[in-house]
């Protein structure tokens, strides 16, 4: 077999192991919607679905996960290839930890709706999931482009949805010092929220990923600021 197929084979296989990703990806952004509907409109079907798939967000994990060791043992990549593997292999289980927080929403919705919801106005959570949808599928569109520009907003952005977390948390907090008998309900809605921020944040690892396969370049620790300098020298 000549070194151009073996070339244009290994292409190929990194190819397919991009589509994966993204396929899981995309699944796992669908649970946060259908986890964030199940809330809003207080579906117990909904949070239901989210729990039952969850098994698909694992297995996903772990399909790309052996697809990567195996491709790495075989090819023995190296520069930009070997980084594009190593930040899969992280990508899956950002992404894993996505879907374990669309669950837990997806569980705490259940919790409410078992106690009898009582009225709370939590317009920043609701904002918050919009907000933490829109970062993930731009994270996953980077990805796809390997748009490092991009990645870097995204860092930038995500601290957006950390101020409505702790917007939500500050009402939540007068609210339960108000209503003692909203304080069950509110502990759910509080991690909820917090499970939101925390979707935030594994889209922010994505962008800062996408910024380590094309650049070579760990900006897990540089300030939000700093990162277009960084992704233009």
């Amino acid at each position: 077999m000549s070194d151009k197929h073996l070339s244009s084979q290994f292409d190929a296989d990194l190819n397919l192991l991009r589509a994966k990703v993204l396929e899981m990806g995309h699944f796992v952004e669908t649970q946060v919607i259908v986890a964030m509907r199940s809330l809003n409109e207080l579906d117990a079907d909904n949070a239901a679905q989210v729990i039952k798939n969850e098994q698909s967000v694992n297995a996903m994990e772990i399909e790309i996960d052996q697809a990567c060791c195996y491709t790495i043992a075989r090819r023995q990549p190296a520069a930009r290839d070997l980084r594009l593997l190593m930040a899969i292999s992280k990508m899956i289980t950002n992404l894993e930890r996505v879907g374990d927080e669309a669950e837990k929403i997806a569980t705490r919705t259940q919790y409410i709706i078992a106690n009898g919801a009582r009225a709370i106005n939590y317009s920043e959570v609701k904002l918050a999931g919009e907000m933490a949808v829109t970062i993930l599928r731009r994270a996953l569109e980077a990805f796809a482009q390997l748009d490092t520009l991009s990645a870097a907003q995204i860092v930038r952005d995500d601290r957006a949805l950390d101020e409505e977390f702790r917007a939500f948390v500050r009402k939540l907090i007068t609210y339960m010092m108000e209503d003692p008998r909203l304080i069950s309900v509110g502990l759910d809605y509080l991690s909820i929220a917090k499970a939101i921020e925390c979707i935030g944040d594994h889209a922010t690892n994505l962008a800062e990923l996408i910024i380590y396969i094309v650049k070579g370049t760990d900006v897990r620790h540089v300030p939000p600021d700093q990162l277009e300098r960084e992704i233009l020298t």
